[in-house]
């Protein structure tokens, strides 16, 4: 395939940013990472005429697909209006109506990013607690957020070790790291230093280390633990807001954190972040409480309107169907395809999500972050390299996840299972 334009792109880029690109992951296509032209749909076109399959949706936010004309009419509305003003809109109470109905929250708070969202709710639960210390799992991802960008430490103090260089060691010890899916020791960690803990925060479904579906019993544990010790359960659904149901996570699992934290699909692939949670809780931002979050571009009138767009066709039901059948459709022929040519490998999948991970044979199953590190990098780098020459685009990182949208019908589905088909025989074949 020819990629000389990106290519060209890409020299010029690196003379601008840090290694060309504004975000790492964009980075990870090797020998440089292509330049998209327009998207429509299920596709993305490059800038070198290539037309793809896409199942990276913009890492998420995408379950109608690219350029879905409900959304671009009610933005080219807003646009004519107006695009900030410094003042509330009407918007963002729609916007919050939505949210708290299908949530069962009283208020939200609007803010950019998933990044500022999980600042702004561990600053909530920090001064609703008056306590400091909080607990996130190995291979969440929370945004690059200093109190979370945190790796696991030594088994014997659990305390946070930082990912980033620019973190104090002071802000990482203020963070516990435990391992996601394993109650025996955070009911263990919980009965010694629960009382000491402002919040649990987790991805109810980790999507940063490919997909990991939880154990259930292991919310629950969470949620009944956070209740025992007087500390707040804080969701994570930047990415499965919106996405597994109308309620996120929260509704799927039929399990109440405190604090819910959205972005992606709420603002329907424009920059937003959303903290929503009962009266009590929010009331402690200011301006009627003492914990401060503020934001010039925060509830800005074209991702509220875009957020309510979204949301309005999900409610019709028909995203959800298409979305989640695509990615059980080619997950079951992911899995039939392994079985069938001998390549040992596992595949989770979650509504409209799903990712593969070419796992050692005695690894049964992808349940937890170690199980997916152990997993075979180098052959998903393959993988992924020779689905794009097919017209297949997933994720460069094995550690990333694949999303489905509205817009993968039967066609899509069909020549993704055929390049999948091909692509793995050529595997097998060395």
């Amino acid at each position: 395939m020819n990629w000389e334009k990106s290519r060209r792109l890409y020299e010029e880029a690196r003379k601008y940013f840090p290694g060309g690109v504004n975000s790492p992951v964009r980075a990870a296509i090797k020998p440089y990472p292509f330049y998209v032209e327009r998207g429509r749909g299920a596709y993305i076109e490059t800038v070198d005429g290539h037309i793809l399959i896409d199942y990276v949706m913009g890492y998420g936010p995408l379950i109608l697909g690219h350029s879905h004309p409900k959304i671009i009419d009610r933005v080219l509305e807003q646009l004519e209006k107006g695009w900030i003003y410094g003042t509330p809109h009407e918007s963002a109470i729609n916007l919050a109506k939505k949210i708290t109905k299908h949530y069962g929250y009283d208020m939200v708070r609007f803010v950019n990013s998933g990044t500022e969202a999980t600042v702004t709710a561990i600053r909530i639960a920090r001064g609703y607690t008056k306590r400091k210390h909080i607990i996130k799992f190995d291979g969440c991802y929370h945004g690059a957020n200093d109190n979370l960008l945190v790796k696991a430490g030594s088994a014997a103090s659990h305390y946070g070790i930082s990912a980033s260089e620019g973190i104090p060691e002071e802000i990482s010890r203020l963070t516990y790291v435990l391992e996601y899916n394993n109650i025996e020791e955070f009911t263990k960690f919980m009965a010694k230093n629960g009382d000491d803990i402002a919040a649990i925060i987790v991805e109810p479904v980790i999507a940063n280390t490919g997909l990991i579906p939880p154990h259930i019993e292991f919310l629950r544990t969470l949620k009944e633990e956070a209740e025992r010790h007087s500390a707040l359960l804080i969701f994570d659904e930047v990415v499965t807001g919106y996405r597994v149901s109308l309620g996120g996570a929260k509704e799927y699992y039929n399990i109440e954190p405190d604090i819910v934290t959205l972005g992606k699909i709420v603002g329907g692939g424009f920059p937003i972040g959303c903290i929503a949670s009962r009266n009590e809780i929010m009331q402690t931002l200011t301006p009627t409480g003492k914990v401060f979050n503020a934001g010039t571009f925060n509830a800005n009138p074209i991702s509220m309107v875009a957020g309510i767009a979204t949301i309005e066709e999900l409610e019709r039901g028909y995203p959800y169907k298409y979305a989640n059948e695509a990615a059980r459709k080619i997950a079951d022929a992911l899995r039939e395809l392994l079985e069938k040519l001998g390549i040992s490998g596992a595949v989770n999948q979650l509504a409209s999500m799903f990712q593969v991970f070419f796992t050692p044979r005695e690894i049964d199953g992808v349940d937890r972050p170690s199980k997916a590190r152990a997993s075979d990098k180098n052959l998903y780098i393959k993988f992924h390299s020779e689905l794009l020459k097919e017209g297949v685009y997933i994720p460069p990182s094995q550690f990333e996840t694949c999303f489905t949208s509205s817009e993968h019908r039967k066609a899509e589905i069909y020549n993704t299972i055929q390049a999948i088909e091909t692509v793995l025989r050529k595997i097998k074949e060395g």
